[in-house]
């Protein structure tokens, strides 16, 4: 470890957390209709898509209205990803994908997971890429910060039969924040040397006369929108360790800002909506606190470096393998625990190559939930939850009924809460186990012992929490991945989210009630460390067993010279 890599991490979260504040407060005005300066054009979109922006939603409409929408566009990118063969901007003439695989594909874009279980670059045509690809990465960002907009307005009054218009919300997102920002970023990534073109692949010779094929296409408008949305698919299979998607240290410090800054923002939004600041810094504070632990341990691991090397001097400069030299271990390591505390998945080093613990870090801090500050509305809704078993637990110490935010927290809300955090449980262990017990999963690994049992562990963990990132050990394309992950990204996005949705809708229609000296208070340091100790208990101690058996138990017999 460095200096100068310890000064990389304060950077980041110095340019994060210095944004979360201004953005924060910009997005706050978004979602109360307070910014206006492309009113004309909303207005043209709710005319065209026949949307009565006055019309506010009960929990359950807005629910419905976000599963039709969402398997409308399922249905759609399927479509897209079948028929690319016949649709436009197709130079290569790329063939259309098999039905499991389209499958897996339009769940994972639909879900924002956006894992993939191909080589985008040799699968998917421009058109699918531009049409159905990005279009859904800024689709499936807007949905998530909307349904974290619905819960947030259920605090902010009491007795409130409604939670606001999904379509206003998802309009009003796309237009005011999230085209404006990746419009900007994507000018900066040109200018940087990334593709923006809709030519075919460049032919070069090489110095032995060889020739050489380089793929490119429309690639920077996607890069933007994968990070800023927390999406993470790459248009090449090496995502943002390809020199086309991240040429320098500088764009992937702008990408990695990207892919925090709505995650941070979004409390300081919501202290703003309550009009109780404290309480949205409370939460990002919490969120800080765990991704600063997340980004100091992986790249504590990864410059400790690989014992058995370091026994055989073969190197003394932490680990390298798997990382791209114009990154270092610093900038690697904070990229890929950003992407991982988010739902992003993208990547700019391959965590199949990192130590044990190293590779344990993301791992882990998906399992947590992605709260540090997780996916873009679904971290914010996640760390809801938590706080509402936190209020519980402090109740449960007093014998006092709990209280969040001036509304009660009743047995209603806590059954809802369980569910939704039990169904996550059950995908990302059942399907581990179950795939482990069939040929066609252990055929899918490309190591055995424990390091194949993180892999699998790995892919499960990823597609339930809507990550996307992966061990690349794991050859996903089998029927039992395609569908089995293509469920658990359903089951990740939507079984959370609904109960989500309920318990905003339950709190929502209750008074809101003033403080009282029994309250306890929930904007301050004993709250953020409560909130940060049953995160780690409930959202992550569950699954402990599990990471014995994989990076726990490869970092013991990597020391005593065992490796797989």
């Amino acid at each position: 470890m460095t200096l100068g890599g310890w000064l990389y991490i304060v950077l980041v979260f110095a340019l994060v957390l210095g944004a979360a504040f201004p953005l924060g407060r910009y997005i706050a005005a978004i979602l109360e209709g307070r910014v206006t300066w492309a009113r004309p054009v909303e207005v043209a979109v709710y005319r065209l898509a026949g949307v009565d922006e006055k019309r506010a939603m009960r929990w359950q409409d807005y629910a419905i209205a976000m599963l039709l929408l969402s398997f409308i566009h399922f249905l759609l990118l399927y479509a897209i990803l079948r028929l690319q063969y016949y649709l436009p901007f197709n130079p290569l003439h790329i063939q259309g994908m098999a039905p499991r695989l389209a499958f897996n594909t339009a769940v994972s874009f639909t879900t924002n997971t956006n894992w993939q279980a191909y080589a985008p670059e040799q699968q998917v045509s421009y058109g699918a890429q531009m049409l159905g690809l990005t279009v859904h990465n800024f689709i499936s960002a807007a949905a998530g910060i909307a349904a974290a907009a619905a819960v947030m307005r259920a605090f902010c009054a009491g007795g409130l039969s409604t939670l606001g218009n999904l379509y206003v919300d998802i309009t009003r997102v796309t237009l005011y924040l999230l085209l404006p920002v990746c419009i900007i970023a994507a000018v900066y990534l040109v200018w940087s040397g990334v593709p923006m073109t809709f030519a075919g692949n460049a032919t070069a010779h090489t110095l032995s006369g060889a020739v050489q094929s380089i793929a490119r296409g429309p690639v920077a408008l996607q890069e933007a929108i994968k990070e800023f949305g927390t999406n993470g698919g790459g248009f090449f299979n090496a995502n943002a360790a390809h020199p086309f998607e991240n040429p320098t240290i500088w764009t992937n410090l702008l990408e990695t800002w990207l892919t925090l800054a709505i995650g941070f923002a979004l409390p300081i939004a919501f202290g703003h909506m309550l009009k109780d600041k404290a309480q949205g810094r409370a939460l990002m504070a919490a969120m800080a606190i765990i991704l600063a632990l997340g980004c100091a341990g992986a790249y504590a691991a990864e410059a400790a470096g690989n014992p058995l090397q370091i026994q055989a001097g073969a190197t003394a400069n932490g680990n390298w393998e798997g990382k791209e030299m114009r990154f270092g271990i610093p900038a690697s390591t904070t990229f890929d625990v950003a992407a991982t505390g988010t739902s992003c998945g993208a990547v700019d080093s391959f965590i199949d190559s990192y130590t044990p613990l190293g590779g344990a870090v993301p791992l882990f801090l998906m399992q947590l939930g992605e709260v540090a500050p997780g996916g873009v509305g679904s971290g914010l809704y996640t760390i809801i939850v938590f706080a509402l078993f936190s209020v519980f637990v402090a109740g449960l110490m007093v014998g006092r009924t709990p209280e969040y935010l001036g509304k009660k927290v009743q047995a209603k809300e806590v059954k809802l809460a369980m569910l939704a955090v039990l169904v996550l449980t059950g995908f990302i262990l059942g399907g581990t186990a179950l795939s482990l017990l069939t040929a066609s999963g252990l055929g899918s690994l490309a190591n055995a012992g424990p390091h194949g049992f993180s892999e699998m562990l790995y892919g499960w963990t990823s597609a339930t929490e809507n990550n996307g990132s992966a061990m690349a050990g794991l050859s996903a394309d089998t029927d039992l991945l395609d569908y089995g992950l293509g469920a658990a990204m359903l089951f990740g996005r939507f079984a959370f989210m609904i109960p989500i949705l309920a318990i905003a809708g339950s709190l929502a229609a209750k008074p809101k009630l003033p403080p009282s000296p029994g309250t306890f208070p929930t904007n301050g340091p004993l709250f953020v460390f409560l909130l940060i100790g049953v995160i780690i208990i409930l959202g992550g101690l569950q699954f402990l067993p599990a990471d014995t058996l994989g990076p726990l138990a490869e970092q013991f017999l990597l020391q005593a010279g065992k490796t797989f």
